[in-house]
């Protein structure tokens, strides 16, 4: 029941219908709740400001009238909805925040971000609307335009995605021979691509690998639809789709994808994405048998030695030699034998060896023997 249930949850929407969303003390704006209800259900609205849920009705819409500094916050809206079962509220809608100035100029641009080509319009507002001789935009702090007279209006045309950034304005205007100027605070100028550059995700199957291309289409409502290509080996797999991805049979290599908007003449790549190549199986390496240390404590004391043990003879005792202090390597290649084992037992234990006959190598082929080594 209660999968069924959040199934019939629709989506909800706030968003500005009339002003501007920073705006002076005094200045009005108007919210709206868009619930994507297809059943068209009656919902009831909640409007809440941060945490805070507001006590101005439950309607569609929201006017904030003459609204002071502390007004100014993130607005949020929710729909509520009685049923057999109780109230059905659906999710937060996502934020519209609202600055109210309490200053003099305000650069106002459109609630939504600007898409590359597009132009976007930006309006330097003074409070009082008062005959402007000499307006500045400014972006991050550097002199991008000038105008003068009485039109307070930029335009920013091809936009492109330097573009973004933080605008402000500066305007100036006389009054009793005296000359007023005022200049607003940053707001930022958010730039779009109509089209991102796909990614391509593979989900590999038992037989089958899933292609699927990820983007962000930004198109104007209502948007023109996008055709979807996928590839191998830079070898079209099928035809164009609607959808943003297709199954193929599981096989090794190169797949890309290619999303492509006819009607506003953009198409964009994926990179190339490998599958089944390159791998290696890595073997393990054995590992040199290790040698258990005695427990010296164990050991029984060595008696004294009156002879050595003959060259062609081999001992089973362990013999311990003393560690040094410094290592040299030497630079003869050839074997030299292990040295005499010493009378008594050391203290200290550096490493356990087993006297062996040594082998004679021949000086032609020692320089080989030392390569293999």
């Amino acid at each position: 029941m209660d999968k069924v249930i959040a199934l019939l949850v629709p989506s909800v929407v706030a968003e500005i219908v009339s002003g501007y969303s920073r705006v002076f003390t005094g200045e009005s704006v108007r919210l709206r709740c868009r619930i994507a209800d297809e059943h068209r259900s009656v919902w009831e609205i909640l409007w809440f400001r941060g945490s805070e849920q507001l006590p101005q009705g439950h309607m569609e819409y929201l006017t904030l009238w003459k609204p002071n500094v502390k007004q100014s916050g993130k607005y949020y809206c929710q729909g509520v909805r009685d049923t057999v079962v109780g109230n059905i509220r659906t999710p937060l809608s996502l934020p519209v925040e609202i600055d109210v100035d309490g200053g003099w100029a305000i650069l106002q641009v459109p609630p939504h971000s600007g898409l590359v080509g597009e132009t976007l319009k930006v309006t330097c507002h003074v409070r009082g609307n008062p005959p402007l001789q000499e307006v500045i935009l400014y972006k991050d702090g550097v002199e991008v335009m000038r105008q003068r007279g009485l039109n307070p209006h930029f335009y920013l045309t091809s936009l492109k995605l330097k573009d973004q950034g933080l605008y402000s304005c500066r305007a100036s205007w006389d009054v009793s021979r005296r000359t007023h100027s005022v200049i607003s605070v940053d707001t930022e100028v958010q730039v779009s691509e109509v089209l991102t550059q796909p990614g391509l995700e593979i989900v590999a199957d038992n037989n089958k690998l899933k292609l699927i291309c990820h983007l962000q289409y930004n198109a104007r409502a209502p948007a023109p639809p996008i055709h979807y290509y996928f590839y191998k080996n830079n070898n079209r797999l099928g035809i164009a789709t609607s959808n943003n991805y297709a199954l193929v049979k599981r096989s090794p290599g190169q797949y890309s994808c290619k999303a492509k908007v006819p009607e506003l003449g953009i198409s964009r790549w994926s990179e190339p994405k490998s599958f089944g190549q390159g791998l290696q199986m890595m073997m393990p390496i054995p590992l040199a048998p290790q040698i258990p240390v005695p427990d010296i404590s164990l050991l029984p004391a060595a008696e004294p030695r009156t002879a050595q043990a003959s060259p062609q003879q081999s001992t089973a005792t362990p013999t311990f030699i003393q560690p040094t202090e410094e290592h040299t390597q030497s630079s003869d290649p050839l074997l030299k034998p292990p040295q005499p084992a010493p009378s008594a037992l050391l203290s200290t234990v550096h490493h356990i060896t087993q006297t062996v006959t040594p082998e004679l190598v021949d000086a032609d082929t020692s320089g080989d023997f030392a390569d293999s080594v």
